[in-house]
Parts: C-alpha cells; structure tokens; sequence
C-alpha cells in the first residue's frame, strides 16, 4: 500500500515547530525519489546546450508597488545578509519566469512578498522550530502589522512554512510552490535547463551569487544542528547538502 505524501500545511506548522514524526519522515523520502530524479533531464539538456526561452525583461519588468511590499523589501534589506538578500530577489525572478512560461496565474504580492522574507530566519536558527515556521510566523506576524488582511498575511506565512516541501514546486500558482520553485532552481538548478542562458547570466549580474552555496551548506547545517527533527536535518540525511555542491553554478 502506498505512503501518502504528509500534510504539511500551515496547521502543521504552527502545531509542530517544523518538527517531522517518523511517519512524517518516511513519506517526505518516498517523495523525495520521485523529484531527485526530474533533476537528471534538466542536467542532459544543459550539458548538451539546449536550453528553453523562458525570461522577464528586467529592465521592465514591474515589482507589486503596494505598502506591504515596499516594506517587505526594507524589511529583506535590513535583516538578511547580502548572499541571502540576493539569493531572495532571485527566487522571485526565477519563479515569476517560470511562472510566466507555463501560463500560471499566481499572486504577485503574496509571491513577492513571501519570496523575500521566505529565508528571514535561515541566518539565526531557533532550538527545536523549523527557520521556515519561525520565519513564516513572523512574516506572518509582520504582515498584519502593516495593514495585510488576515487571509492573506496567513497565506504569506503558510508560503513561508511550506517552501521546503518536496513537492511544493510543482505548484507554481501557489504562494509556497511559487516560493519553492524559484529557490529550488537557485539552489538545485531545477528547471533551470527551461531559461534562457543569457537572461540568467543578466540576472546574475544584477543580484549576485556571493559564495552562494557554501554559505547555504554552512547555514543547512547549523539549522540541522538546532532542529534535529526538522526538514533540513532531514534533507540533509539525504545527501541534500551535496545536490547543492552540485548545482549548476560556479558559487
């Protein structure tokens, strides 16, 4: 009989601290083998130089010019690192790329907005709470403050939690799938093979890499040294942190 894939929404979040049972654990491995494997084409293609058109044009391109986004933005600046910061505008931009070459209709200031703050708490690691249900309590939290309605500073929260989900990616009209799969192509290369070379190059350019995956492996560790039974400790028992060392980048 199959393992249902676990539920892991905004209840569970809040409920658990991001900590898995060891049901919870055995389900997210049986998924994690069907999304490893999807990374293979996307590799082939790459080496062997074909590589889709999907892009935004950056010079154009239009951010949510709303209250709570702008503050989102301030926030972002004065709380993540650069390599972090950067890695955030990025996870948009892929997503909202992505988003746009499958047709997908998604919430700009939601996805925006969620997409900067998802790694809010990824520098600063809470004992025994998952950095994404810390970070999206308080994105959630930050929301309301600045004037958010309740359903969607809930829904900023939730993308928040959920990015780290296996599956969420495959989701992009989700807020958390929307998240998860701009910072699975950063982070894993990930459909990566679907944008164009030159508009990534551009993108580098303009929000940089910094050192990008030797920092991230530092802070997936030090998470997994604080939350032993969250998802990063667990994705890490996977051999997560070398799919990182592996992505398609130079840092």
């Amino acid at each position: 009989m199959p393992i249902a894939t676990p539920t892991l929404d905004w209840d569970w979040a809040t409920r658990s601290g991001g900590n898995l049972t060891a049901a919870e654990r055995r389900a997210l491995t049986v998924g994690l083998v069907r999304v490893v494997p999807a990374l293979v084409p996307g590799r082939i293609r790459q080496a062997l130089g074909r590589r889709g058109a999907g892009r935004l044009d950056l010079n154009e391109v239009r951010l949510p010019d709303t209250a709570l986004a702008r503050a989102a933005e301030i926030e972002a600046r004065e709380h993540l690192s650069d390599t972090l910061l950067a890695h955030s505008f990025r996870t948009y931009f892929f997503a909202r790329a992505l988003a746009e070459l499958d047709g997908v209709a998604y919430d700009d200031e939601i996805a925006y907005v969620a997409s900067l703050l998802h790694d809010l708490k990824l520098e600063t690691p809470t004992p025994g709470r998952c950095f994404a249900v810390v970070g999206g309590e308080s994105a959630h939290g930050f929301a309301l403050r600045h004037g958010a309605p309740a359903k969607r500073a809930e829904a900023i929260g939730a993308a928040i939690a959920a990015h780290l989900n296996p599956d969420a990616a495959e989701n992009l009209g989700d807020p958390g799938g929307f998240v998860s799969a701009g910072a699975s192509v950063d982070v894993l290369g990930r459909r990566l093979a679907d944008l164009a070379p030159d508009w990534v190059e551009d993108l580098l350019v303009r929000h940089p890499r910094q050192d990008f995956k030797r920092q991230l492996v530092a802070r997936f560790t030090a998470e997994a040294a604080a939350v032993p039974d969250g998802r990063i400790h667990w994705l890490n028992s996977t051999g997560f942190l070398q799919l990182i060392k592996l992505a398609p980048f130079a840092e």
